[in-house]
Parts: structure tokens; sequence; C-alpha cells
């Protein structure tokens, strides 16, 4: 995606509270069904995998438990800091700065390239795309990971704030690229009430944060996730 800032458009929310998005994401998908949905289709055991966008490196741990080596990619200076800060006992992980659209890893280097919430967001990622494909080996999957805007609540919280957002057009624009996709529904977990109004505080305008923490009745939330998976052809067609 281009932006005033090097070709790179700020986060909303991490870049600017990242104490809060560390919260968020332990708070997320707390039975792990996004990573075994992920595990089912693409089983990164033994392999190489790139996290684009990998923020302040929540997710690399778990891909290194099983990986060969992992390569967290982030273009915010703090959050590439605070990567290598967390991954700085594990020998198979790598995070180095960069971008979507421009990846700093080897072609057909790796097996698995891993996007949640971050930069694929539908029309206008084709460089990104483009760059998945280079850098995965035949065989390997571009595996994005984005909320589901058309499920009930957190869906319609989206949509009340970002009304020109089309998630059937987003939708669309995936199967198009020839990517497959499967619908994912997790179990949010706070530990208090007031960890979860500021996560919606930061993923939210303050109006549509003060209704949805209304909607919440206690400490959980049921959100549904899209995975879209486009493998790269495997033999002549991958040259």
């Amino acid at each position: 995606m281009s932006g005033d800032r090097g070709g790179v458009i700020p986060s909303p929310n991490i870049w600017h509270w990242p104490h809060l998005y560390e919260a968020e994401n332990r708070a997320q998908d707390v039975d792990g069904a996004v990573f075994a949905t992920i595990r089912s289709t693409v089983d990164w055991t033994a392999e190489n995998v790139v996290d684009v966008g990998c923020g302040s490196g929540f997710h690399l741990p778990m891909f290194a438990a099983d990986a060969r080596y992992v390569i967290g990619v982030e273009p915010h200076a703090p959050l590439v800091a605070a990567a290598r800060t967390r991954v700085e006992s594990l020998a198979n992980v790598d995070v180095r700065a960069g971008r979507a659209d421009a990846l700093p890893v080897d072609t057909g280097s790796v097996d698995l390239v891993h996007a949640r919430t971050a930069y694929f967001f539908g029309p206008g990622c084709g460089p990104g795309i483009s760059e998945a494909m280079r850098v995965l080996r035949p065989g390997g999957a571009l595996v994005v990971v984005d909320l589901d805007a058309t499920a009930s609540p957190y869906g319609d919280w989206m949509r009340a704030d970002l009304p020109h957002y089309d998630p059937a057009a987003v939708e669309a624009f995936f199967d198009a690229q020839g990517f497959e996709m499967r619908r994912v529904d997790t179990r949010w977990a706070f530990p208090d009430r007031r960890i979860l109004r500021d996560v919606l505080g930061i993923e939210f305008s303050p109006r549509v944060a003060r209704a949805a923490a209304r909607q919440v009745d206690g400490l959980t939330l049921n959100v549904r996730y899209r995975i879209h998976v486009r493998y790269k052809p495997t033999g002549v067609e991958s040259i």
C-alpha cells in the first residue's frame, strides 16, 4: 500500500498504542481456532515462514516452536525493536525491517507467508501478493487472515466505522486472485472490563466503541475471521 511514510500506511492501533495492542493480542482467539485452521491447510512444521507485518512479534514464537526458520517483517522501527527483543532467545527467528510490497527475503526461499490483519485488505494489495509469490517456493502458500465484516457483532461495528468498506467486494477480489477462503469463528476473552473497553477504544471511533462496550455482556466476545489461502503453482507454471 502506498502512503506518505516511505510507502507505508501507519497502523492506527498498534503504532500508537502498542501496550494495549499487546493486551488485545492476548485476548484474541484464546482457543487457537485460527492457528488450527492454518495448520490444517498449510503445516509449517520444519518449514520456513515469513510473518508479514509482524508488529511486536506476538505470533513469531508460535511459528518458531515448529518451523525450521521464521522471518518477521515489519515497517515500523519501534515495533521492529520490540519484536527483536521478544525473540532474542530464539535462534531460528530473524526480524527484518521491510514492507509487504518489498520483502527483504530471497526469492523462492520460504514455504508459508502469513499476514494477519496487515496490508492485505483487498483491492490495492496486488504488489504485496506478487511479492509473496516471489519469495514462496513452488507449492508454498500465502495465508491472509482478516476480520470478517459480515459477521455480528464485530463486523457490525467495523461497518459502522467504515461505511465505504464493502466486504463482498473484498471477498470477490481475493476469489479473482485465486485464493481459497474459509470463515473461522473465534472467542476473545479479556481479564476485565477496563481492558475490554480500552481495546475497543483503539479499534473503533469513540462513538462506536462506547456502543460496542454496552453490547458486550461480560468479558468474552465472538469474532469471525476470514482466512484466504493462495498456493504458488508447482512445475513450469511457477517460473
